[in-house]
């Protein structure tokens, strides 16, 4: 088997034979080119989800406390859910928790512009820089007022 051939033909297979490959101690004979891209790639998207999140979770926390009115078991639902789900990236990834607040330098104008086309508010409403700080936008029990 050609496994760098593989690769591009039967991805599925490719990894079963490196899996096997690398139980079995014939590390010579690997595609180690493919796997470290692949590791890369894993890595990758797992910020790529955190970055993901935490845009929504901020965004529910700024259309939360600029539109008090209309606040919701739907909005509260969405906050939860994206604290657990970047909760559980943290658990499986803790080094990941030192690229949050990177990440929220990011994300943040993003989420204002999210927040802004969901609540017909314009941009200048919400502040220039993210004035929650992660612990805030990570606690179960932090909702702006």
């Amino acid at each position: 088997m050609n496994l760098p051939a593989e690769y591009d033909l039967d991805f599925y297979a490719w990894i079963a034979k490196n899996v096997e490959l690398l139980r079995s101690g014939h590390l010579t004979e690997i595609d180690a080119e493919h796997i470290a891209e692949e590791l890369e790639s894993m890595g990758k998207r797992d910020l790529r989800q955190l970055r993901s999140r935490l845009q929504v979770l901020v965004m529910h926390l700024l259309k939360w406390q600029y539109q008090p009115e209309k606040q919701s078991k739907s909005w509260l639902s969405t906050i939860a859910y994206q604290r657990d789900e970047i909760e559980a990236l943290l658990l499986d990834s803790p080094s990941l928790r030192g690229k949050l607040t990177q990440g929220l330098d990011i994300i943040y104008p993003k989420a204002v512009q999210d927040a802004s086309l969901e609540t017909g508010l314009p941009e200048t409403t919400f502040p220039s820089s993210c004035l929650f700080t992660i612990d805030e936008i990570l606690d179960r029990g932090f909702l702006p007022e």
